[in-house]
């Protein structure tokens, strides 16, 4: 049995209570990834599911990375005669290459044949400057970079390119109307997605394979997030929609720390977390391992005066 003594009583708590919803709130230095590791490995060990059943989704490939180190090593250091289990691991990573596993898998049901190809920052930019070529549109008098960032937010909103047609007001966003649709076929004629792509046509692909989504719904039955006041509202429908049948979802996150709403980051995901799950439990995670009583003083005076928090 993976031994919970290391744990202080948050942590334990948010470790063991694995039915239905809950929402951990941790601030830095908390010890959150403990928190996903320790739960992880307590839900293999107890057999409340198999590795296959469960998905934890991250935001860099290195945190991925390091909570697989740790989740080995506590399940090495629990069952050290069985080295199979090592390898056993859930479906861990970052949303977009969860993304790509099920878009190589179904990606004929949205229009992608099995060998994709993945444009990086520079093939996206050089995609919109010959999508403008096609339409005459000078990259002197529009700053394709600019265009691209517009056509990346509305994706990350799930807003397609004849949606947003409509929405377009002012003459630059009118030109990012004609341009998207162009760059959107270049992608498609190069057999070709961009990063915002791998979760718009996840979504697409859910909405056009519900016997699809229901197999990812009954498969995994725990679900985990990490850094959730940073999922965009893209990321946050993917997570609804799997997380239907059991609703065993963990959403870790803090909502003092939400940085990246210049990529469509939105606070309200885990602002209305309870509103989503009305029976969900919220655990804080108050106790900091890594600053000095100066330093978390002096920022929880900038921070308590942020109105949007929980």
């Amino acid at each position: 049995m993976i031994n919970l003594d290391t744990l202080n009583p948050p942590q334990k708590e948010a470790v063991i209570t694995t039915d239905g919803p809950l929402l951990v709130l941790a601030g830095a230095g908390s010890g959150k990834t403990k928190v996903l590791t320790y739960r992880i490995a307590f839900i293999l060990n107890t057999g409340l599911a198999g590795p296959q059943n469960i998905l934890a989704m991250t935001f860099t490939n290195k945190a991925a990375g390091e909570m697989k180190e740790r989740i080995a090593k506590l399940i090495t250091e629990t069952n050290p005669q069985d080295a199979s289990e090592q390898s056993a691991l859930p479906w861990m990573g970052t949303f977009h290459s969860i993304c790509v596993k099920l878009l190589k898998r179904h990606g004929e049901v949205v229009g992608l044949g099995k060998n994709f190809t993945i444009y990086d920052s520079s093939d996206q930019r050089e995609t919109v400057k010959a999508a403008m070529a096609r339409l005459n549109i000078s990259v002197k008098d529009f700053n394709p970079g600019a265009i691209h960032s517009y056509i990346s937010s509305a994706k990350n909103e799930l807003v397609d390119s004849e949606s947003y047609a409509t929405y377009a007001q002012g003459y630059f966003q009118q030109t990012v109307a004609e341009v998207y649709p162009m760059y959107n076929q270049i992608l498609r004629e190069n057999n070709a997605v961009d990063f915002d792509d791998l979760l718009l046509k996840t979504v697409e692909l859910f909405s056009k394979a519900p016997d699809i989504l229901q197999k990812y719904q009954k498969q995994f039955k725990y679900i985990l997030v990490d850094e959730y006041q940073d999922t965009n509202h893209a990321q946050y429908i993917i997570i609804s929609k799997l997380a239907q049948e059991y609703k065993n979802i963990c959403c870790v996150g803090d909502d003092d720390q939400s940085i990246y709403a210049f990529r469509g980051a939105t606070i309200k995901n885990i602002l209305n977390f309870e509103k989503d799950y009305p029976n969900a439990k919220v655990v804080k995670l108050e106790q900091n391992y890594r600053s000095t009583k100066k330093i978390l003083e002096a920022s929880y005076q900038v921070i308590s005066k942020n109105r949007g928090r929980k």
